[in-house]
């Protein structure tokens, strides 16, 4: 993690990801309550927190899925929330992983992982094969191109999902909750893939309810409670000395639950 560790700490020359106010409600309930957050190129954020707390909305409105209320969202300088933005371009420099696989199952690995650099890069086929085929060795995949994904592990499909995102180069990955479908014997290798990415320098967002991990490979942990970031900072700080008693009551919990 030194190589991660070395270029967050040049956080004040480029910013990849930037919310300022960011506000969001779904009719009476508002979800997101003024949401301030900064992220540098290279760094990875973990968002946890209790189910409810705004985390997926969160990733939803940074990829454009969820309009926002109020604030702004800007990607490398750019805000991606003004008016008459090209929602299909921003989107192609973002990537996102649901807990879901979302795979298409009447195509194989190859087929899903070079559709959208096919029509969305407008790469050619072979160009497209091959780049998809690298990212396929790299993950372990090589060898499930001509599958179809309901031939696959429920940890072989994450990883195609993962794979499918990288594929569109993207400079900002978001993850909501990936191994929350999982068998717990599979969880570790999708964590696995996105410990590699951390090493590499992918600029992530991930929320997740995997506490160690956080602690393992995020440069920031972020706890969101009630539509806010009630705390963040260091995985070190946040999990050994949380400031907030809420923040205090959530580890606990997780503690006693055996799952830190």
């Amino acid at each position: 993690m030194t190589q991660v560790s070395d270029q967050v700490s040049d956080f004040n020359r480029t910013r990849a990801l930037e919310l300022d106010g960011v506000h969001k409600s779904f009719g009476r309930l508002e979800v997101l309550r003024g949401i301030d957050l900064d992220l540098a190129e290279h760094e990875v954020v973990c968002l946890i927190g209790a189910s409810g707390s705004g985390k997926s909305t969160l990733l939803r409105c940074v990829n454009l899925l969820e309009p926002i209320d109020a604030g702004r969202i800007l990607v490398a300088g750019e805000e991606i929330t003004g008016r008459g933005v090209d929602v299909n371009r921003v989107r192609r420099g973002i990537g996102i992983v649901f807990q879901a696989f979302n795979l298409f199952p009447h195509m194989t690995v190859l087929e899903n992982v070079t559709l959208a650099p096919r029509k969305a890069r407008a790469l050619g086929r072979r160009a497209a094969e091959e780049e998809a085929d690298r990212l396929l060795e790299r993950f372990g995949l090589a060898d499930k191109r001509r599958e179809y994904p309901d031939r696959l592990s429920g940890g072989q499909q994450q990883r195609v999902a993962i794979v499918r995102a990288l594929a569109m180069q993207p400079r900002l990955l978001l993850l909501d909750e990936v191994t929350s479908a999982l068998d717990p014997e599979l969880v570790a290798e999708v964590l696995d893939v996105i410990r590699e990415l951390a090493v590499r320098g992918m600029t992530m967002l991930i929320a997740t309810h995997e506490m160690g991990f956080a602690r393992d490979v995020a440069s920031r942990v972020c706890f969101l409670h009630e539509g806010r970031i009630l705390e963040q900072g260091p995985p070190e700080q946040l999990f050994g000395e949380p400031r907030e008693e809420r923040t205090r009551q959530f580890l606990q919990r997780i503690v006693a639950a055996g799952r830190m």
